[in-house]
C-alpha cells in the first residue's frame, strides 16, 4: 500500500534488525535504504520526498541509481525524516538521538539536552534478545569514508565499544594485573597527547576489553582504581573518535567515560571525563547544554574539595575553558570571556603549566583557549594577537601545540591571509602530521584555503592536501 505524501512513514522495528538492513546501512547505500522504506514502510516516492525534503525527481534518480548522496546534512535529513532508530543511525554513521539509552542505565548528562531524554535503568531480564542483537550488530560499524572521513580505521574500537554496550561478556579471560593496565592506560594517554593516533587506535580495543573484564573481578580499593582507568581510557577513545568525526561512537565512548568516572567516586576523574562529553555535545551543536555541563561540573569539582589539589584545580580550570569555547560557539561573547577570565585566575592559583589529570592546564593553556574562542567569535585579529603571545616552549603537550597552529590557520583564513594560513598548517604538519591526516575538519580547512589560493601557493596547498588525504 502506497503512503500518502503527507503521512508519517512507519517502519516496523523488526525490519531494522534484519541482517540485510544492517549491511546497506553500514555501506551508506541510500538507494537500498529508499527501497527498504518503500517495501517496509509502504512509502511512495512522494512520501519519501515529503519526509526527507528531497525533490521527488531526486528521490527517483536515487532509486534508479542515477544519483548518489554524499552530503552529511542530507544523511541527517533522511534519517530524521524516516524516523530511523538510534542503533540504525549509528550504523549509518550518525550520532544517536538518545545516547544515554546505550549504556543500559540513565546517562549522567543526557538530561542536559532536551532532545536527548534520559531513560530509566532496565530491570533484570528486561534487556531482550532483540536489544542484544542490536548491540552486537553495531560491532561492525566503521568510520565512513564517502564524505572525506578520517584515514584511521575505527572498526576494532567500534567492536570493543559495542561489545560492552550490550553483548554478554565472558568472565573466563585471563586476569590482567592492575599495574599492567595502569601502564597501558598511561601509554594510551601519552600517545594521544603526542598525536600518535594510529598507534593509539591499535592499542585501545584490547585495552578497553581488558579493563571492562577487570571491572567484574576486583573488590575493595581496586574497584575505584579500575573505574578510574576505564574513565581515562574511554576518554581517550572519545577524544580520538571526535577528532575523526565518528559521531555516533564518540557519544558512546564519552558516556562510558562518565559512567566509569562516577563509579570511581573521584570528583577530579568525573570532571576530566565531563570534558569529553562537553566536546561531544559541541560536535552536535548543543552549545548551551555543553556550556552548562562544563560549568556545573566545574562547580561540583570545586565544591567537593575543602582545599583544592593541583589535580582538582587543573580539572576545574579545564572545564571552564571547555565552557568558554562552547559559549563562543553559540556567540555568547560575554560568557565566553567571563569563563576565560575565571580560568585565568585558576591558572594563576596553580602557579604554572602542568599536565595534572592529563589536562595540560595552566596560564599557557588559557591563552591557547583565548585563541580558539576568538576564532569561534570571528575575531581573527584578536586570535592572531593572542597566538603571538604564546611561548611555544611552555607547551609540552604536542596535541595542544598543533591545535594552536590549526587555530591560527583558521584565523588567517578568516582574515583573508591565505598564505599565512598555509604556512601555519605546514608548521602543524611538520610537528605532527597525523593531526592533519586524521581530522576531516582540517581537510575541509585545507580545501577552503585551496579555493582562495592561486599560482605557486595553489600548487603548495594542493600538495599538502594530497599528503594528508584531504
Amino acid at each position: 500500500m502506497q503512503g500518502h505524501p503527507t503521512s508519517r512513514i512507519t517502519i516496523p522495528s523488526w525490519a531494522w534488525e534484519r541482517e540485510h538492513t544492517t549491511e546497506f546501512l553500514r555501506r551508506r547505500d541510500v538507494q537500498a535504504l529508499f527501497q527498504f522504506v518503500r517495501q517496509y514502510g509502504g512509502a511512495s516516492q512522494m512520501a519519501i520526498s515529503a519526509a526527507t525534503g528531497l525533490s521527488q525527481g531526486r528521490v527517483s534518480e536515487i532509486l534508479n541509481g542515477r544519483k548518489t548522496v554524499t552530503a552529511f546534512e542530507v544523511y541527517e535529513r533522511i534519517a530524521e525524516g524516516i524516523s530511523m532508530p538510534d542503533t540504525s543511525r549509528m550504523m549509518f554513521g550518525l550520532a544517536p538521538r538518545n545516547p544515554g539509552a546505550f549504556t543500559g542505565h540513565e546517562s549522567a548528562v543526557a538530561s542536559a539536552v532536551p532532545s536527548l531524554p534520559a531513560q530509566r535503568s532496565p530491570g533484570p531480564g528486561e534487556v531482550s534478545k532483540v536489544r542484544r542483537r542490536e548491540f552486537v550488530g553495531l560491532a561492525g560499524t566503521a568510520l565512513f569514508q564517502a564524505t572525506g572521513g578520517s584515514m584511521l580505521d575505527m572498526d576494532e574500537i567500534a567492536a570493543a565499544l559495542t561489545r560492552y554496550a550490550g553483548a554478554s561478556r565472558s568472565t573466563a579471560r585471563a586476569a590482567t594485573s592492575l599495574r599492567e593496565l595502569a601502564q597501558r592506560t598511561h601509554s594510551a594517554k601519552v600517545g594521544y597527547q603526542a598525536c600518535h593516533y594510529t598507534a593509539v587506535a591499535k592499542q585501545l580495543p584490547e585495552l578497553l576489553r581488558n579493563l571492562d573484564d577487570a571491572a567484574t573481578g576486583v573488590d575493595g580499593d581496586d574497584v575505584a582504581q579500575v573505574h578510574a582507568l576505564r574513565a581515562e581510557t574511554y576518554h581517550v577513545a572519545a577524544s580520538l573518535l571526535l577528532k575523526c568525526e565518528e559521531r555516533g561512537l564518540s557519544y558512546l565512548a564519552a558516556d562510558r567515560s562518565m559512567r566509569a568516572a562516577e563509579d570511581s567516586e573521584n570528583p577530579a576523574v568525573v570532571g576530566a571525563s565531563a570534558r569529553a562529553f562537553t566536546r561531544a555535545l559541541m560536535r552536535e551543536r548543543h552549545y548551551k547544554a555543553a556550556t552548562e555541563l562544563a560549568t556545573s561540573t566545574a562547580e561540583r569539582v570545586d565544591s567537593a574539595m575543602d582545599e583544592p589539589t593541583p589535580e582538582s584545580l587543573s580539572v576545574y580550570g579545564s572545564l571552564l575553558l571547555s565552557g568558554a569555547v562552547s559559549a563562543a560557539k553559540r556567540e555568547d561573547r560575554g560568557q565566553a570571556l567571563s569563563l576565560l577570565d575565571e580560568a585565568s585566575h585558576a591558572g594563576e592559583r596553580l602557579g604554572g603549566d602542568f599536565n595534572y589529570q592529563w589536562t595540560a592546564f595552566g596560564p599557557t593553556n588559557v591563552l591557547l583557549h583565548r585563541v580558539s574562542a576568538a576564532v569561534e567569535l570571528g575575531d581573527a585579529g584578536s586570535a592572531i594577537d593572542y597566538a603571538r603571545q604564546v611561548q611555544l616552549a611552555n607547551i609540552e603537550v604536542m596535541e595542544r601545540r598543533v591545535t594552536l597552529f590549526i587555530d591560527a590557520a583558521r584565523a588567517y583564513q578568516q582574515w583573508g591571509k591565505t598564505e599565512h594560513a598555509y604556512h601555519a598548517l605546514r608548521n602543524a604538519e611538520e610537528m605532527a602530521s597525523e593531526e592533519l591526516t586524521a581530522r576531516p575538519v582540517v581537510h575541509q580547512l585545507i580545501n577552503d584555503i585551496r579555493t582562495r589560493a592561486s599560482g605557486h601557493l595553489y600548487g603548495n596547498v594542493s600538495e599538502l592536501a594530497e599528503r594528508v588525504g584531504a
